[in-house]
């Protein structure tokens, strides 16, 4: 007689329902996070550090512990905490307008000092919850409500964060990834992973970028903003751009 053998099943560390927007990737990250963690053996260790935006939701799905802190400053606080608490996992997880925007200084002057800590960037090109403002990330030609004709490179070019990190020492591994396909999603996967296993070492700052929609504030499908996620994957890259040696 055959037995069964489970092969898939939600994340222990999941307790809630997800409330993000129908299609957006958010869950699926949220999801791939907790998969790794669980995979790695770190559910006791972790302390998640969570930016402004629609991320700022993320302590009602997770059973970890969990700290919300100010628009932008979430490496500030993250580094704080691994610093009294070595001993910890340490990961924020912010949007573009957190840490491309207001918290660019902590975005580059944390991985520049090479904290030991992980950052998971979400890029989906705009202001999410505040109402769909345009972000540092936002594309040329992209219409939001504060460039409803379409962005122009007077309002600020994309800002490519894995590049800038890249001139940069310090950082010990940097990968941007997407979630438009499946064989995408299993590359996030890995990637967070990667991220981890650097601070558990003890490398230094990790960085990952995941490309993500947003198909309330496209005004799209969700299929049609998986399409539009593949687009913008043109202007930044997948790819690794820094291995841990």
């Amino acid at each position: 007689m055959l037995k069964e053998k489970k092969i898939l099943s939600r994340p222990e560390i999941l307790t809630g329902a997800f409330t993000f927007c129908a299609g957006c990737n958010h869950g699926t990250i949220n999801k791939l996070i907790a998969e790794s963690i669980e995979s790695l053996g770190l559910r006791e260790k972790v302390i998640a550090v969570i930016g402004v935006g629609c991320c700022s939701t993320m302590y009602n799905f997770w059973d970890t512990d969990a700290i919300v802190v100010p628009h932008g400053r979430a490496q500030a606080v993250a580094t704080g905490l691994k610093r009294v608490h070595p001993d910890k996992i340490v990961f924020t997880y912010q949007g573009d307008g957190d840490l491309a925007g207001i918290g660019m200084h902590e975005a580059i002057h944390t991985p520049n000092r090479g904290e030991n800590i992980t950052t998971f960037f979400i890029n989906n090109g705009i202001y999410g919850m505040t109402g769909g403002q345009g972000a540092p990330t936002t594309l040329l030609g992209a219409k939001t409500t504060t460039t409803p004709l379409g962005r122009v490179a007077s309002e600020g070019v994309p800002i490519r964060m894995c590049e800038l990190l890249e001139t940069l020492s310090a950082p010990v591994f940097i990968q941007r990834v997407a979630l438009f396909s499946p064989a995408e999603t299993m590359k996030a996967r890995k990637a967070i992973e990667k991220a981890l296993k650097c601070q558990v070492e003890g490398r230094g700052f990790s960085f990952v970028e995941f490309l993500s929609n947003c198909p309330t504030n496209w005004k799209m499908t969700p299929l049609e903003s998986l399409e539009y996620v593949r687009k913008m994957s043109d202007y930044f890259p997948l790819k690794v751009f820094r291995e841990p040696q």
